[in-house]
């Protein structure tokens, strides 16, 4: 069969299993293929996910161990309970998803490249209108000021980015996310690779074996359910 990478078969969905990726770089299992949705969810529910720059031909990558964190773990510091309780945000679901993938995009540009390529935000854009893919938008007096977005794929949250242009604000997105997820019954969201950020927030590494165990199980059908509404208890925007 060779080794990883392996090149992906246009005319097929098929991966290969995600134990054989690299251990370097870290969790890369293949190459090529297309950003079609259905390959893209296809990937999800293996433990892959595309990330690659314009240049390169597109990347796929199942990276071990995984960064998890349980909507019901996440950690709030008092500084941050302060804010969100302050009044000076407002929050919403899915209400400007193509803005909030821009502004990841531009964020991404001027600091780690521009994986966020047009075609990546067609994809997800695409995926948006088909039911899969989510944005929490974080608002400062009417203009969105910090956001996030991924897939939901079953009872799993798959982050893909998020931004900030007010002190904290990615952090309220994650806050509004969290405790969305635990309203609509959703077991973990997937962080990908771990940071110093996300393990203050909570997210803890899983081997990767025990994260395509759980997605067997838990990122399995029903099918995508539309676009989401906020829980009321965000209104107005508050840790109790």
């Amino acid at each position: 069969m060779g080794h990883a990478p392996y090149w992906l078969d246009p005319a097929e969905l098929d991966f290969p299993d995600p134990s054989l990726a690299l251990e370097e770089p870290n969790g890369l299992l293949a190459l090529g293929g297309d950003l079609a949705p259905e390959r893209i969810v296809t990937a999800y529910r293996q433990g892959i996910f595309p990330w690659y720059e314009e240049s390169q031909p597109i990347l796929w990558w199942s990276p071990n161990p995984r960064a998890v964190l349980l909507p019901a773990q996440l950690h709030l510091s008092r500084s941050l309970r302060k804010t969100i309780n302050s009044g000076c945000f407002t929050a919403s679901i899915d209400r400007h998803f193509h803005r909030v993938i821009e502004h990841c995009a531009s964020l991404r540009e001027n600091r780690e490249g521009t994986w966020i390529s047009p075609a990546m935000k067609l994809a997800y854009n695409t995926l948006h209108q088909q039911g899969y893919a989510h944005s929490i938008e974080i608002l400062q007096d009417g203009e969105l000021v910090g956001g996030l977005y991924g897939l939901a794929l079953g009872q799993v949250f798959f982050g893909e980015s998020m931004f900030s242009l007010r002190s904290n604000a990615s952090k309220v997105a994650l806050f509004v996310l969290c405790r969305s997820l635990q309203e609509f019954g959703f077991q973990f969201i997937d962080c990908q690779v771990s940071s110093q950020h996300l393990q203050s927030m909570g997210a803890r590494n899983m081997p990767r074996s025990r994260f395509v165990q759980l997605l067997r199980h838990y990122a399995a059908a029903p099918d995508p359910i539309g676009h989401w509404q906020l829980p009321g208890q965000f209104c107005p925007l508050s840790t109790k």
